[in-house]
C-alpha cells in the first residue's frame, strides 16, 4: 500500500464512520482509565457490563480504593483476570491520589508508571482524552494493520512506529479508533468480512486472493 492509497484508505473509513469513539462506557478520564486497564484480555461488552454497576457507586480514585481489593471484586469479577486487575486497580487509585491529586495525568511517562497501565493503555489515554495524536494498537489493529499492508511489522511496537510514520496527519487523530473499529467488526481474524469492506480495494490481502480467483 502505497501513502496516496493510505490517503484513500482513511478517506473511505471517515466516509463511513464520520465520528468515530471507543466502545467503552465512560463519563470522565478516570472513568475511561479504569474501563481501559480492565478490558485487557476482555470484551468491551464485558468490561460495559461491570462499570455499568461500579461506576454508580464509586467512580473516582478516593470511592475505589476505599472499596479495597475484595469489595472492588465483587464488581468485577466477571472479567476475566478480575484478581490481578483488582489489586491493580486499588493500587493506581492510591498512587493517584498520592501523586496526582485523584487526578488522570496528561504523560506517557506518568501513565505508564501506573499500576496495569502500559503503552497501549497510556496511548488510549493520551489519544481519546487529551488528543495526542498517537495510536493504541491491540490484538485488532495489529492483524488489520499486517494483513492490508497499511502498516507492516513483526511486533506490536514495530507496527505502532511504522504507523506513527504513514497515517496521513489530516486523519492521525482518528486513526486509532477508525483501524480498532474495522479490524473488531469487518476485518476480522478468522473470516474477514472483504464483501462489506470499505477498503477492500486497497488491501494488499484482498488483491492477493482476487489474482489467485482470477488465474482458476
Amino acid at each position: 500500500m502505497n501513502q496516496a492509497q493510505r490517503y484513500e484508505f482513511f478517506a473511505a473509513l471517515k466516509a463511513h464512520t464520520p465520528e468515530p469513539s471507543t466502545e467503552l462506557n465512560y463519563t470522565s478520564t478516570f472513568e475511561l482509565l479504569i474501563a481501559v486497564i480492565l478490558s485487557a484480555q476482555a470484551t468491551d461488552v464485558g468490561v460495559n457490563k461491570a462499570t455499568n454497576k461500579l461506576y454508580p457507586i464509586a467512580n473516582t480514585a478516593q470511592t475505589i480504593l476505599d472499596l479495597g481489593v475484595d469489595g472492588l471484586k465483587e464488581y468485577i469479577k466477571t472479567i476475566g483476570l478480575f484478581n490481578s486487575k483488582s489489586e491493580n486497580v486499588i493500587k493506581t487509585c492510591r498512587q493517584l491520589l498520592e501523586l496526582h491529586n485523584g487526578e488522570v495525568p496528561d504523560d506517557r511517562d506518568a501513565l505508564e508508571s501506573l499500576p496495569g497501565v502500559g503503552r497501549k493503555t497510556a496511548n488510549v489515554i493520551l489519544n481519546t482524552v487529551f488528543k495526542h495524536p498517537v495510536i493504541a494498537v491491540d490484538t485488532h489493529l495489529f492483524r488489520l494493520s499486517n494483513r492490508t499492508g497499511l502498516a507492516k511489522g513483526k511486533t506490536v511496537r514495530a507496527v505502532e512506529d511504522k504507523l506513527m510514520k504513514v497515517v496521513p496527519s489530516d486523519f492521525m487523530q482518528d486513526a486509532h479508533h477508525w483501524l480498532i473499529l474495522h479490524g473488531r467488526y469487518v476485518c476480522t481474524a478468522r473470516k474477514p468480512h472483504c464483501n462489506v469492506c470499505v477498503v477492500s480495494q486497497y488491501c494488499d490481502d484482498f488483491r492477493r486472493q482476487q489474482k489467485k480467483v482470477n488465474k482458476t
